[in-house]
């Protein structure tokens, strides 16, 4: 049975321009496509977590917050492949409080994995201000960040079915988001706009800090191992800024238009499954990037110890290398804890 208030809203967005919803049809191409996608984020994050989970060398808080990056991009894919399965011709079918559920899940997951790479650039940067060595006895400060972080993630996603929606107010609804009120869109995005240039100014101050620091040990390296993780998780926030940002203009566009009037935000599918897609870039950055991530993911993939000489899993025996590394600063050598290995 259709509900109205479904129909209505997104009838008067112009959603269902073009689109026959009330009728039972297969899963289209474009979807089974995303499907796959998502099926191999959930894969690839799986193992993302059981890789930390099962190396003791892992077990630091740098790891940790990686851990939960992963759980946040892993629960990205899974809240997706419901999404497209809730998506189509069923939409018109489902209740506003389900349909809420559906779509705030998303923003819960969005939400937690922000404030989780703000939380990564946070903790680095007291690392570097202390110039401390990794203290077993803080574990609590991480584990309190990352409970922080899915608190207001899901704070963010649980206003709409709180009350900030549009429900009987159609001239204030999101195109996009036909539920949505359009103040809610905006301050969403401005919260995660502003928390994307936050974590860019700290991962700024971090890199000055560490090329200082290392200039004044030595003159021969950069510390290049010290800097190895900080240059890593650089890379996860650039490439999530270069597959969030489309989106984020896009939904800013949403705001400042009215009904039916901005076309584009009707292909806004598009726009999304590039921002789903960053969830699988994240695990490809770690195993490209760190030794140890390599090692971890060939025992379980392969389901075979790694022997040293393996491509890729070489240990470093360089004694020219080994000396460099030991000139770096122990608060900078914290930014790596593969250097350690």
């Amino acid at each position: 049975m259709i509900n109205q208030h479904i129909f209505l809203h997104y009838n008067y967005t112009g959603k269902l321009d073009n689109r026959n919803e009330t009728q039972g049809a297969p899963m289209d191409p474009k979807t089974v496509v995303f499907m796959v996608i998502c099926s191999f984020i959930v894969l690839e994050n799986l193992i993302v977590l059981l890789a930390i989970l099962k190396n003791h060398k892992f077990h630091n808080r740098m790891y940790f917050f990686i851990a939960n990056l992963a759980l946040c991009d892993l629960l990205a894919g899974v809240v997706y492949i419901v999404n497209l399965l809730m998506s189509g011709q069923r939409t018109l079918h489902l209740s506003p409080a389900k349909w809420l559920v559906r779509e705030g899940s998303m923003f819960v997951a969005l939400g937690a994995s922000i404030f989780s790479l703000l939380a990564i650039a946070i903790e680095r940067h007291l690392t570097m201000i202390k110039m401390r060595p990794y203290d077993a006895n803080k574990k609590y400060r991480v584990f309190l960040l990352i409970g922080m972080c899915w608190l207001i993630g899901i704070t963010l996603g649980a206003l709409p079915i709180l009350g900030w929606n549009c429900l009987g107010d159609l001239p204030l609804c999101s195109t996009i988001l036909p539920l949505y009120s359009k103040s809610y869109v905006a301050f969403c995005i401005t919260i995660f706009i502003s928390l994307l240039l936050a974590i860019s100014v700290l991962y700024a101050r971090i890199y000055i800090l560490v090329k200082s620091s290392s200039r004044k040990v030595t003159k021969h390296s950069n510390c290049e191992r010290s800097m190895a993780l900080l240059r890593t998780v650089s890379i996860v926030v650039g490439v999530f800024i270069a597959c969030w940002a489309p989106i984020f203009v896009l939904l800013l566009v949403d705001v400042a238009c009215g009904p039916r009037s901005c076309p584009v935000l009707l292909k806004a599918d598009w726009f999304i499954a590039l921002a789903v897609v960053n969830s699988a870039m994240n695990p490809v950055i770690y195993t490209l990037a760190s030794r140890e991530m390599r090692r971890a993911f060939y025992k379980l993939v392969c389901g075979c110890l790694v022997r040293d000489g393996i491509v890729g899993c070489k240990q470093n025996t360089d004694p020219s290398r080994s000396k460099s590394s030991s000139n770096c600063p122990r608060a900078a050598e914290q930014e790596n804890p593969d250097a350690k290995s």
